[in-house]
Formats: structure tokens, C-alpha cells, sequence
């Protein structure tokens, strides 16, 4: 029973990691990891509701919510985006209300007439040269057509829009965005326990017996399938470098995008040993249709002896060090994240810990593999690359390394200045938000 609630429980755990890479640990660290969604959540409430009060006070129109919903889709639009885009997409949404709200001046919501602001909207949205934010404007023009109030005048209306639009730029400029380092360094996690987790499951595989082509098959394709965490992750590290412009959040905060670059590198270089790893041994396999009874050197291999994928020993000993692949894959994300965050002393000592695990774990292999005779050089070759691409697990893991990379990473990041030199010094409590 016990054994059960365990299995279920590392189960359980499993899963969480999947969900939430950088998950709390413990409950006190879980109002930190949440503070920024609630800042967040607290901003865009208020600008809605002052632009809302605001446009009441010029308009006196209490039932319309123009203003409210310009202010929240300026503010959605400029949030993360650098100025040039920032302005590209306040004018989308700025185009979008002006037709929404003239059309409901004229007609107000009827088919032809979402038609109309819809076909509208396109159409300025090409003249304007808007790009890619084109689609901006008629989305847009429908939330605001579905919102106005059609007894108001067209003044009335137009007053509601910029007072919002107006709004939304002041949040931006007097209460801006967080420079969103938590979240690429979450994507960055992602990618180590992907990873991790494919090699999770080729351990237990070979723990359990003899694997065959489609268990490789598999794992191949699932270690290939990281690399679009790989794509994902490296687009919200760019982001990081692309919210610090002209942003005052980023005043009195480091420029990390260094150190979760370098990271990410890492990691792919491990994702592209892993995968070549399992591309070799299924190379070794034999096809699945060969008869179990062939007799040695018919094109059958499965007495080769120390072949991780057949020699008991060695598969045993091969799934072993799979699991510490992974082990340290985990604590060198979490690294990673502790150094965006200044706190990597703890994660740097979980992380050599699984490497001189990994070490150990890697050193029984190879006596394994190299005391076992073999007259074929395929195997010899098997278990060459085998060992080399633990080894280059090992050294893009290096801690050595990775000391020297944050120690030039901090030299450079301690001479740059911020962009932003004219801007007034925000309260510290406020710059060090996520």
C-alpha cells in the first residue's frame, strides 16, 4: 500500500513538473512567484477603471465603456513590444475604435455593418502600412462596436476613445511593464525537464528489459520534439532584451539575457548529444521482423556482448546513468533561473552533486563496456559514441565553465548603462517587480 501511494505521489510529481517547471517548492516561496501576475492584474484593472472615470467625468455617459476597453487594449498592445512596435499597434488600435465607433454612429450593430467596420478596418489597416498588428484594427472595432452605446453622441463617443487610449500610454510611460525575466527563464526550465523527462522514460525502459527499434524510434522523436521548446525559449529570451528598451522597469535591474542565452546554448547542445545518442544505438538494432531464431552472424545481433540495448549489465548500467543525464539536466535549469534571480548558490550545489553522480555513474559504464571482449567493430564503435555523448553532457554542464561565463557576464553587465539615463528613479520595491 505504501509503495503504491509513493509510486502514485512520484507520479503526481511528475506531472506538476511537466505543468509548472519552476513551480514553489514550498509555500512561503508561492506569494513571491505569484506578486508579479498580481501587479500585473492590478495595473491593468486601474487604468481601465480611471480611464472609465475619467471619460464619465468629461462625457457624463455612465453606460458607455469605451474608454475602459481602449485603455486595456492599448495597454495589451504596447505592453511588451518595443517603441517603434509599441506605436504601430497603438495606432492599430486607435484606427479600429475611430471606425467602430463611426459606424455605430451610423447604423449601429447589424450584419452589414460588422461587415462594413470589419472590410474598414482592413482596408486602413493596408493603407496605414500597419504590417503584421493589422489585424489589430478589426479586432478592435468589434469589441468596441459590441460595447458602445448606441443613444450617445458621436462627440461623446470619440472623447471616450482617446481618454482611454490617452490613458493606457500614461500607465505605460508612469507605471510600465515588468521586463518579463521570469518568464524566459521559466521556458529555459521547460526546456531542461523536457529533456530530462525524455530520457526518464528511455531509463525505464531499458530498466525493464530487452528495448526495441520503435522504443528508440521514440525517443528520438521526442528529443527532437525539444528543440521547439528550444525555438520557444530562445524567442522570450530575445523578448527580454527587447522589453528593456526605452523601459524604466529596467533601470536598477541587471541585463540578464546573457547568462539564460548561454543556458539555453547549453542545453541544446545536450538535447543534440542525447539525440545522437539514440540515433546510434538504433542503428545497432536489428529490424523487428527478423526471426528470433537466427542463428550468430546471420544479420541478427542480439548476442553481442556489453550492447547496451541486449547485455543485461549494461543496459542496467546504461539506464542508470540515463536517469542522472536527466538529474542533471533538471538542476542545471534551475540554475539557470537562480542566476537570473541572484540566488544560484543552492542550485550550483545541487547541480554538482548530480554531476559527480553522473561522473561515478559514467566512469562504472565505461569499465563495463571497455572490459567486455568484442572482435566487432561496430560495437567498439557503439560504445564509443555512447561515452562521448555523456562526456559532452558533462562538459556543457561543466560548472567550471559556467563560472567562467557569469563571471565575464557580470564584468560587461556591470559597464552598461541604461538606455533610459533621463527618466526618474522608480521606488526599488517597484523596479525589482517581475
Amino acid at each position: 500500500m505504501v509503495c503504491g501511494q509513493e509510486s502514485w505521489l512520484a507520479l503526481a510529481e511528475r506531472a506538476a513538473d511537466l505543468a509548472w517547471p519552476t513551480r514553489p517548492r514550498t509555500w512561503r516561496d508561492l506569494p513571491r512567484r505569484l506578486r508579479g501576475t498580481g501587479i500585473e492584474v492590478l495595473r491593468l484593472t486601474t487604468a481601465a477603471v480611471i480611464a472609465w472615470l475619467i471619460a464619465v467625468q468629461i462625457t457624463g455617459a455612465v453606460l458607455d465603456l469605451t474608454s475602459a476597453l481602449t485603455a486595456l487594449l492599448v495597454l495589451q498592445a504596447s505592453a511588451y513590444s518595443t517603441v517603434r512596435m509599441g506605436l504601430l499597434r497603438v495606432g492599430a488600435v486607435l484606427t479600429g475604435v475611430l471606425v467602430a465607433v463611426a459606424f455605430s454612429t451610423l447604423a449601429g450593430l447589424t450584419w452589414w455593418s460588422l461587415g462594413a467596420v470589419i472590410a474598414a478596418s482592413l482596408l486602413l489597416a493596408k493603407v496605414f502600412r500597419l504590417g503584421a498588428q493589422a489585424l489589430e484594427v478589426p479586432i478592435s472595432a468589434m469589441l468596441i462596436l459590441g460595447v458602445v452605446s448606441p443613444d450617445l453622441a458621436a462627440e461623446a463617443r470619440v472623447v471616450h476613445t482617446l481618454v482611454g487610449a490617452a490613458v493606457g500610454v500614461l500607465f505605460n510611460v508612469v507605471a510600465p511593464t515588468a521586463v518579463p525575466i521570469r518568464s524566459a527563464s521559466s521556458q529555459v526550465v521547460r526546456v531542461a525537464y523536457a529533456a530530462a523527462e525524455c530520457l526518464d522514460g528511455a531509463a525505464r525502459s531499458l530498466a525493464a528489459g530487452q528495448v526495441r527499434r520503435r522504443d528508440l524510434a521514440g525517443w528520438a522523436d521526442q528529443a527532437r520534439a525539444v528543440f521547439g521548446l528550444v525555438a520557444s525559449a530562445s524567442a522570450a529570451v530575445s523578448h527580454v532584451r527587447e522589453a528593456r528598451k526605452l523601459n524604466p522597469r529596467a533601470l536598477g535591474t541587471r541585463h540578464v539575457e546573457p547568462v539564460l542565452r548561454s543556458g539555453l546554448d547549453r542545453l541544446e547542445g545536450c538535447v543534440l548529444a542525447i539525440r545522437a545518442l539514440f540515433v546510434v544505438i538504433l542503428q545497432e538494432l536489428p529490424d523487428e521482423q527478423e526471426l528470433p531464431d537466427e542463428p550468430p552472424g546471420a544479420g541478427r545481433r542480439a548476442d553481442r556482448p556489453g550492447s547496451p540495448a541486449y547485455d543485461e549489465e549494461a543496459r542496467q548500467a546504461f539506464a542508470v546513468v540515463l536517469n542522472d543525464i536527466a538529474d542533471c539536466l533538471r538542476a542545471f535549469g534551475q540554475l539557470v533561473r537562480a542566476e537570473a534571480e541572484r540566488d544560484q548558490e543552492e542550485a550550483e550545489r545541487a547541480l554538482a552533486a548530480s554531476l559527480e553522480i553522473l561522473r561515478e555513474t559514467r566512469a562504472i559504464l565505461a569499465e563495463l563496456l571497455i572490459s567486455r571482449p568484442s572482435a566487432d567493430p561496430g560495437l567498439w564503435l557503439l560504445r564509443g559514441s555512447i561515452l562521448a555523448a555523456v562526456e559532452q553532457v558533462l562538459l556543457e554542464l561543466d560548472l567550471e565553465r559556467r563560472a567562467r561565463q557569469r563571471e565575464e557576464w557580470q564584468q560587461r553587465s556591470a559597464l552598461t548603462l541604461p538606455l533610459l539615463t533621463g527618466l526618474p528613479v522608480l521606488p526599488q520595491r517597484i523596479l525589482r517587480g517581475r
